[in-house]
């Protein structure tokens, strides 16, 4: 398995991935080819993908405000779950936001995304129960798929 940045050229097979992987919230603007093209333009150093066989079984994409990174969008092929994909993609990007001198990450998970909750907390991502996430769309364009 390879781990390599994720570069603009990823992102038809990329999508696709994303596509296959039930739980997964996607919408039509930061989604698009435009929208990803520039969150990595944003942050080059922060997004991977993993190859087999020169085939993408896994992606993660991760930004940051200077102080905390946030991650996004991390998904492995059904064929290549357990295996240590995701585990290797998430340290890979962990450590990534530590060279750069970012100390926290955080994350959003579906609530009913059972298999995503289980990843995260397996890796040690806990739950903040102090907090109350909000969200406004600024461009109604949005579509999400859940």
């Amino acid at each position: 398995m390879l781990i390599r940045s994720m570069d603009n050229n990823d992102y038809e097979r990329v999508y696709q991935l994303w596509m296959s992987c039930t739980g997964m919230g996607l919408n039509d603007l930061d989604d698009s080819r435009e929208g990803i093209e520039q969150f990595l333009k944003r942050n080059p150093d922060t997004c991977f993908v993993a190859e087999q066989n020169g085939k993408i079984i896994g992606s993660i994409i991760c930004g940051n405000d200077g102080r905390r990174g946030y991650i996004y969008h991390t998904a492995v092929a059904s064929d290549y779950r357990k295996k240590g994909v995701g585990t290797v993609l998430v340290e890979t990007t962990l450590q990534a936001l530590k060279n750069l001198g970012i100390n926290k990450a955080a994350l959003v998970v579906f609530s009913k995304n059972a298999e995503g909750n289980a990843f995260w907390e397996k890796l040690g991502f806990t739950v903040r129960k102090d907090l109350v996430y909000r969200n406004k769309s600024i461009n109604e364009m949005i579509r999400i798929d859940t």
